[in-house]
Formats: structure tokens, C-alpha cells, sequence
């Protein structure tokens, strides 16, 4: 059995980016390990979420130990950085956040892990960090660089297959399925996932697309019951999150992902 770690920016980007394939992965007997670059300081909690006097950070921590076990991790690891916003935003200057942080430094907190964890297959971002956040971004440099190190032979790049959003999107609008108020025009977002054609495979996760969308609800604290992920009927939702997308470092105009039920390292 081999040990899948998935490097994460913030609480909630696990369930969403690779919820199917940590479970999928858990339930062929693999070890699955979550580790998450920070704790999501600098989200937005919903309202009325929050105790008096209770930190989002600390709420964050425990949705996010809450959906590793529905999702069969380990529970989470941190490497201690502060959550950066989005790019643009005054907190990208915090000494503290991801973005500042020392390059080499942060490689070492996640080689450390991935040692003493025995890391087999290590999932990402893609280089712009799937739409373009800096600890996204951040988590594929830091990422890319600590798997080689330590040299885990099966390294992927967790993103969002453009085409596919954007004429699944089309069509949840023409069958009713997803108001169009509430639709998303991800083709005026240059930064939002990659082209088809660039991706190396599809990961068929929709046998499990009602346990990740329970996984993506205990962030309550994130995601409110009205949101895009929860408020779509349950078949449109297995058809946006059902398939998980890859990419491989470096390779691009691949003519379009391999539809696979597991991802090569821990097919075995």
C-alpha cells in the first residue's frame, strides 16, 4: 500500500480539489495524509458561524479535522504559515503569510513531513495555482520542489478542467439545472483552471460525489448552505465534481486527460 499526500493551500481546498481521490484512496486500503501550508486566517466566515471570541483560524482547524475523517486522512498537518488572500490584497505583504515565506525554509517543513510520512504520490497545484491565489501558487512551488527532494515518483498537479467547467456550466443553464443568476462565467476569468488539452488525467470520483459534498459542507464556517457547491441538485453536482482533473509537472499538450479510475501510483 503507498502513502498519498495531498499539499493543500487552506481548510476547504482538500474536499473540493481532491476529496474523490483521498477517499477513493482510503478505501483501497492506501494511508492518506492531508497537509495544509496554512489555517485559512483570512477567510470570510459566514454569519453567525463564529462564538464570541473564537478565531477563524481555530474553527477553520477543526472543519478541516472534521472532513479528513470523512474523507479517511490522517488528521491534518500544518507547516505554520499564515494565509496570504487574495493576490493583490494588503496581507500579501504580512511577513508571516505563505507568500513571504522563506522558499527554502518552507521546503524543508514539507520535506520533513513527507520523509516521516513515507510519501509515495504527492498532489498539487498547477503553476498558476489553479485560479491564481498566492498560497496556491506558493503550494505548487514549494510542493514541486519537496516531492523531487525527496524523490516521490508520482507527483500531480491538482486543477480544474476549463473547458469542461465552462460547457458544463452552459449546460446546467440550458437544462434549468443552475439559474443563470447563480451560474459562474468562468470564460471571463483568464486565471481559472487549464485547457483540456493540458491535463494528463481524469479522475472518476462520481460513485463518491455525495461524500464529497458532505465533506465541502462541513466548512461551515466557508461555505453556507446557499453556495455554489451545496445549492446545485445533487446530479449537478456529480457532473461539476464527479471528475477530479491532473496535470503532470512540465507536461502540457497532452491532447486531452486519460479517464482513469485511480491515479497511477496507487492503482496497484
Amino acid at each position: 500500500m503507498a502513502t498519498l499526500v495531498c499539499f493543500h493551500a487552506h481548510p476547504d481546498d482538500e474536499a473540493i480539489a481532491t476529496g474523490g481521490l483521498m477517499l477513493k484512496a482510503s478505501r483501497a486500503g492506501h494511508r492518506v495524509v492531508l497537509v495544509c501550508a496554512t489555517r485559512g486566517e483570512v477567510g470570510e466566515p459566514q454569519d453567525g458561524i463564529l462564538a464570541d471570541g473564537e478565531a477563524l483560524a481555530e474553527r477553520r482547524v477543526v472543519e478541516l479535522a472534521e472532513a479528513c475523517k470523512l474523507l479517511g486522512a490522517d488528521p491534518p498537518r500544518f507547516l505554520g504559515y499564515h494565509d496570504s488572500g487574495m493576490m493583490g490584497e494588503p496581507t500579501n505583504d504580512n511577513p508571516e503569510c505563505f507568500w513571504q515565506a522563506d522558499f527554502d525554509e518552507a521546503v524543508d517543513r514539507l520535506t520533513a513531513i513527507l520523509t516521516e510520512v513515507e510519501a509515495n504520490v504527492v498532489t498539487i497545484y498547477d503553476d498558476n495555482g489553479g485560479y491564481g491565489h498566492p498560497d496556491h501558487i506558493q503550494v505548487h512551488r514549494v510542493g514541486l520542489a519537496a516531492a523531487r527532494a525527496v524523490g516521490v515518483d508520482h507527483i500531480y498537479e491538482a486543477t480544474i478542467n476549463r473547458t469542461r467547467a465552462i460547457e458544463q456550466m452552459r449546460q446546467a443553464i440550458e437544462s434549468g439545472a443552475i439559474p443563470e443568476e447563480d451560474a459562474r462565467d468562468f470564460e471571463e476569468d483568464p486565471d481559472f483552471g487549464m485547457e483540456e488539452r493540458d491535463l494528463s488525467y481524469l479522475l472518476d470520483v462520481s460513485d463518491m460525489a455525495a461524500e464529497k459534498k458532505a465533506a465541502i459542507a462541513v466548512h461551515r464556517s466557508q461555505v453556507s448552505p446557499e453556495s455554489f457547491f451545496l445549492a446545485m441538485p445533487d446530479e449537478a453536482f456529480a457532473q461539476f465534481f464527479g471528475f477530479e482533473s491532473f496535470a503532470l509537472p512540465g507536461v502540457r499538450n497532452t491532447g486531452g486527460p486519460e479517464q482513469v479510475a485511480m491515479l497511477p501510483g496507487l492503482d496497484g
